[in-house]
């Protein structure tokens, strides 16, 4: 008989770390909080970098680009390692080999050089999946999606944060005496010790299940010897996908491009358009957790179908919100436009990976995966848009918003609830099926 203890929470309790599964929850999106230090830390340090190493605009552009299109393969590979050697191992693999390239990117005396640590920086976004995956195996089907919401947003503030904390330690070591070439290099060792600390962390602390490690369990064994490819043929992990990418792709592209937008369109300051920008980030303090909770809700009285229906519903806002603030001619009711977009697309956020977990269970890490990289391609296509010399960044955002609002329609369009799913739905979430 399996103990109470051994067994994933049908309640979050955010302030408890009592229970391995409450000790894991924390842990992870602190991880992935982490990573963010490691992969972003570099944003705001550029205006030094650029000027020391003499990159043109488009070579800023390109290592912008790099870095997320390296994340792409890697949360591809990530999903699948947690699939075989679980999420534990792979977030200890990840934080100690990611650290490499975050401690040495100061040694990169050129573009080429500099490019090559941006690309194998990027890897580390794939901490999200092990986040997502990690989460999932600790709590019952009907907060999944809460909670899988709460150590996303909560990660994801770690991309906010290191814009305003990495100008201060660069600040701190350039007060030390150091110059500002220095300075910089220094500053990343930083948030590689803070990734070596999550990866001890994360060895002493977690376990990859309520009931202990796939290596005791005998999960690895199982999951090494076969890997479903039949997901790669189910069209609902490709409607998932496309939904991130207009929602976590749309954010990573509005992080990048939003002051440069408030300062052109509006005559806003680098400081003031940093503030507004960061306003929009700092919203995944509350905003995908209520996508997650929204989401677990409506599974519990309508199951898959109703939680597609709620991510389509999303998607839509979210689009209409996008073109709203593309077509803003007051700086109000920009800021206005831009928090309801950003609430439902951080919403959306939450929504979607309140389906990820039920899409197929055997295989959460490769679907994860999948998923997950699709925020990235969908960040990187949008990052091209944005660099097209004819097109302004009002009819950028106009365009990307009629794309969101499309995709909305394919995913309300989309059935999410079949019958073997549905099966999964009664007995986890004590739901009648669904006709």
């Amino acid at each position: 008989m399996i103990k109470s203890s051994e067994k994933p929470l049908e309640k979050l309790n955010l302030f408890s770390i009592k229970g391995i599964q409450m000790r894991t929850f924390h842990i992870t999106w602190l991880m992935f909080f982490v990573c963010f230090f490691g992969w972003f830390g570099l944003a705001p340090l550029m205006p030094t970098i650029r000027t020391e190493l003499g990159l043109s605009k488009a070579q800023v552009g390109n290592l912008i680009i790099a870095s997320v299109a390296s994340t792409i393969i890697a949360r591809l590979v990530i999903g699948r390692l947690c699939d075989v050697i679980g999420p534990r191992k792979a977030a200890i693999w990840l934080l100690c080999l990611g650290s490499l390239p975050v401690f040495l990117v100061g040694l990169a005396d050129s573009y080429e050089t500099f490019l090559l640590f941006r690309l194998a920086i990027g890897f580390i976004g794939a901490s999200f999946v092990i986040t997502q995956y990690h989460t999932s195996m600790m709590f019952a089907p009907k907060i999944k999606g809460t909670a899988n919401a709460i150590t996303g947003g909560w990660g994801n503030l770690g991309g906010g944060v290191t814009n305003m904390v990495m100008p201060l330690i660069f600040a701190a070591i350039v007060g030390f005496g150091y110059t500002d070439a220095q300075a910089w290099r220094y500053a990343m060792i930083v948030p590689g010790l803070m990734m070596l600390v999550a990866a001890f962390l994360y060895w002493k602390y977690t376990k990859d299940t309520p009931a202990g490690n796939f290596d005791e369990i005998n999960k690895e064994k199982s999951a090494a010897v076969k890997t479903d490819w039949s997901i790669l043929a189910d069209w609902r992990v490709w409607a998932l996908t496309l939904a991130y990418a207009m929602c976590f792709g749309m954010e990573i592209t509005f992080d990048n491009i939003a002051a440069l937008h408030f300062v052109d369109s509006f005559g806003l300051s680098q400081s003031s358009a940093g503030f507004w920008a960061g306003v929009f980030g700092f919203m995944n303090i509350f905003a995908r957790a209520m996508g997650g909770i929204v989401s677990d809700k409506t599974g519990l009285k309508y199951g898959l179908k109703g939680k597609g229906i709620l991510l389509a519903i999303m998607l839509l806002l979210e689009g209409f919100g996008l073109v709203l603030f593309a077509l803003s001619g007051s700086f109000v009711l920009a800021i206005v436009s831009m928090l309801t977009f950003a609430l439902f697309l951080k919403m959306a956020n939450g929504a979607t990976y309140g389906i990820v977990p039920f899409v197929n269970e055997k295989n959460v890490g490769m679907v994860s995966g999948i998923v997950g990289a699709g925020g990235n391609l969908g960040g990187m296509a949008f990052g091209f848009l944005f660099k097209v010399e004819s097109i302004s960044y009002v009819q950028a955002f106009q365009y990307i918003g009629y794309i969101i609002i499309l995709v909305s329609i394919i995913i309300l369009i989309t059935k999410f609830s079949t019958e073997k799913t549905q099966a999964v739905d009664t007995k986890d979430l004590s739901l009648k099926p669904l006709k």
